[in-house]
């Protein structure tokens, strides 16, 4: 006798998704993983980002997030929703309708200011999903003392966000001092052999710290929803 496939599974055969000829649209996504789809604006005309935010905010959507959108691509979104937030050097543009009731806590650290781009967009999705973030920057281990300040937030986090360019050695540093899962956010920040950010992703990879788990260069979108739904359990 096969064993019953879990009912989760099978709503994916009738799950819905609009189709705009162009993209299909996961209207789903929010009501089956709690985090609605992103839009990636990178490759996407601003008619194109208009028509896939409209459609998600017309299915209910809580929130709408456009990341790696230029200037065009915020006007996109802010075309379609008066209410859009933007952050130009992040180059983020966001709508938020409907945020979960806060629950949990993810704590960022970054290792430069120039990681700040890659900071905000956790910060803003893992907001949008529901949890209290609190945001330290700058307390990279070129000065480690600067980290001082930041140890009372990582104590009590639910979740903590490491983001770090060139060596990226504060993601082994934090991973070794606090009982939260850690996420470690690569940057492709540092000179020519930081190799655009591999340096630091292979460094986080091979952290001697075991609680420490790693998502791609720059991204903040999947720290911060990994780290919403940790911090939310």
């Amino acid at each position: 006798m096969r064993p019953a496939v879990p009912a989760r599974i099978t709503s994916l055969a009738v799950a819905s998704f609009r189709d705009l000829g162009f993209a299909r649209v996961d209207t789903d996504r929010e009501a089956r993983q709690g985090a609605p789809e992103g839009i990636v604006a990178e490759g996407k005309s601003p008619e194109e980002i208009a028509a896939i935010a409209t459609a998600l905010l017309d299915a209910g959507a809580g929130s709408v997030m456009v990341t790696r959108a230029d200037a065009d691509a915020r006007d996109a979104l802010v075309s379609v929703a008066a209410d859009a937030s933007v952050d130009e050097r992040a180059r983020l543009a966001w709508v938020a309708r409907s945020v979960p009731e806060v629950k949990g806590l993810v704590t960022i650290v970054s290792g430069g200011t120039s990681d700040g781009p890659v900071v905000r967009e956790a910060q803003v999705r893992a907001e949008l999903l529901g949890t209290e973030v609190v945001v330290h920057q700058d307390a990279g281990v070129a000065g480690i003392h600067r980290l001082e300040p930041a140890l009372p937030d990582l104590e009590r986090a639910d979740c903590v966000i490491v983001v770090a360019g060139w060596d990226a050695a504060l993601c082994s540093v934090v991973g070794g001092l606090v009982g939260a899962p850690v996420i470690g956010v690569p940057t492709s920040t540092g000179y020519g052999a930081t190799f655009g950010g591999v340096s630091a992703l292979l460094a986080m990879l091979t952290s001697c710290a075991a609680g420490v788990a790693v998502v791609n260069i720059d991204d903040g979108f999947g720290a911060g929803t990994i780290a919403a739904r940790i911090a939310r359990r």
